[in-house]
């Protein structure tokens, strides 16, 4: 399985480029250096919209002075239709991750080398950070704050374990079985895991760094954050294992079809439609 890098113009490539090539590995090259450029900021740019509108939805929420119940349906349905929004805007260039989880899982199942794997998960920590950035200058407070919210404990983690687990799982059964809807089905999960999950299902280990930063209600203790990120990366690769095994390799008579659905997300095992 190769991971399918969204197809770059040579229009596109600056002209001062051309003197330099003298064979077309040159060229190829140039292509996925600049197509890998767009992905991480595509992931960059995507993380910090998605940790902003995460921040800013509780914030709002507390400025209001909204109930408890109030708050909790606002930040759901910000977090679950924003992150549509964004499935449509950058999935067709990067795969619309915004989560190291993923990455890992898409990396573990041959999807993105170990050398992307490790650049899209710096893009999508720097994103985050700049989100909470972002946030907190919107409602005039510090850039960042110290988070003071403890979410510690065994139910706390096996929350965690259990969200990331789920996330991971629809990813990768909707992606196979039915990737015509995974948008849909990603996004009504995580508007359900924020509402079922004691641990407000951070799902994502970037997020999770950057909102150690935060003194919002939407903020984890600095000291929290191993045991959730531990949580996550331990949900995220054991979904990946498990549901490999329940989706393993299509077969060859259903690649076609495979090939023709829709999807915002790259799916990197379906063969190349037949001529």
């Amino acid at each position: 399985m190769t991971y399918q890098f969204p197809p770059l113009r040579l229009a596109s490539v600056p002209l001062h480029f051309y003197s330099r090539m003298e064979t077309h590995e040159d060229i190829a090259r140039i292509r996925i250096e600049m197509s890998l450029l767009r992905q991480l900021a595509a992931e960059t740019l995507g993380a910090a919209l998605l940790t902003a509108i995460s921040i800013g939805s509780s914030m709002t929420a507390l400025y209001l002075e909204s109930s408890p119940m109030a708050a909790l349906m606002s930040g759901a349905i910000a977090g679950g239709l924003g992150l549509f929004a964004l499935l449509a805007c950058f999935g067709n260039i990067s795969g619309a991750h915004f989560n190291p989880v993923l990455s890992l899982s898409e990396s573990w199942r041959g999807g993105l080398s170990p050398p992307s794997t490790a650049a899209y998960i710096a893009a999508q920590c720097i994103g985050a950070f700049a989100g909470v950035a972002a946030a907190h200058f919107m409602f005039n407070a510090p850039l960042f704050e110290a988070a003071t919210i403890a979410r510690s404990g065994p139910s706390q983690w096996a929350s965690e374990f259990i969200a990331t687990f789920s996330l991971i799982g629809i990813c990768i059964g909707a992606s196979r079985h039915r990737s015509d809807i995974l948008p849909y089905a990603v996004c009504c999960y995580v508007i359900a895991a924020l509402l079922f999950t004691p641990s407000a299902a951070f799902m994502n280990p970037a997020i999770t760094l950057a909102k150690a930063a935060t003194a919002s209600p939407t903020g984890i203790r600095p000291s929290d954050v191993p045991g959730f990120v531990l949580a996550q990366l331990c949900g995220g690769m054991s979904a990946t294992w498990l549901f490999q095994w329940l989706y393993p390799t299509c077969p060859v008579r259903h690649a076609k079809h495979i090939a023709d659905l829709p999807s915002l997300m790259p799916v990197t095992d379906a063969l190349p439609k037949s001529r």
